[in-house]
């Protein structure tokens, strides 16, 4: 992988890995839509409005929106505007990755990046955490994730097993202490697979991170008549998706300032 990353020039690189983010934030951004409705996924690409098949140049990611003023080329119905944010996200989660980490290290961020955008849009429309992406997830990391932090096959199965078990742990705690759930079964599904990505180390980091900002955004979100805080449900998924994609870059510099 190294030899076939290492083929292109540094911005060419950053421009391909920018096309395909593009490319699978169309996919995201129609998963994100249609699997809650229950619509199938297989199939060609249809309009949402009159259910007539796309054509390739209907396809093309944020170009086409912007080229047909945000509507179907048919029918004239607008185009979901998540359809353009997701792929223009997915496009800039990869720009970043081999911006940062050029080669095989920044193909890994960037594909760790594509398989979390799914499950944070839809914890936070839907609070939901499918399995099969859950799943997906670890999978791949168990694969392919070892050279992204420099982990071992064993550091990233702990770090599943520790992840998981600990959040588990968490939910259990409270509901014994409060009667009601503190978090969704998925959470803790997601912070396993997270871990098969970057190793039982880099776990306090990460639920430091996500806890933190998620924290906060129930602080500052809240409004006048709101429940109060430990009632207010918190799509605490997409907090976890977003400190395990800022953790990688952040590993080095925190495990420096520990070191001092």
């Amino acid at each position: 992988m190294d030899a076939a990353a290492g083929c292109l020039p540094w911005g060419a690189e950053i421009a391909l890995a920018a096309l395909i983010g593009g490319v699978l934030g169309s996919f995201i951004a129609t998963l994100v839509l249609r699997w809650p409705a229950g619509r199938s996924l297989a199939g060609r690409s249809q309009c949402d409005g009159c259910n007539a098949r796309l054509e390739a140049r209907d396809l093309v990611p944020l170009f086409s929106a912007l080229w047909l003023r945000g509507r179907c080329r048919l029918c004239g119905a607008p185009i979901d505007k998540l359809h353009g944010r997701v792929e223009l996200a997915s496009a800039f989660l990869a720009t970043l990755a081999l911006a940062l980490m050029p080669g095989a290290q920044g193909w890994i961020w960037a594909l760790f990046g594509w398989l979390l955008l799914p499950l944070a849009l839809l914890d936070a429309r839907h609070m939901w955490l499918p399995d099969p992406l859950n799943a997906l997830l670890a999978l791949v990391g168990l694969i392919f994730a070892g050279p992204l932090m420099g982990t071992t096959l064993l550091e990233r199965w702990l770090g599943a097993l520790a992840g998981g078990l600990t959040l588990a742990l968490i939910a259990w705690s409270w509901r014994r202490a409060h009667g009601r759930e503190a978090m969704g079964g998925g959470d803790p599904k997601l912070v396993a697979a997270i871990g098969t990505w970057l190793g039982w180390q880099a776990l306090p980091l990460l639920l430091l991170l996500a806890s933190l900002t998620g924290i906060g955004w129930a602080l500052f979100s809240r409004g006048k008549g709101d429940r109060p805080l430990t009632l207010r449900r918190v799509p605490f998924g997409v907090f976890l998706c977003a400190a395990a994609f800022v953790v990688v870059p952040l590993w080095p510099w925190w495990t420096g300032l520990i070191a001092r």
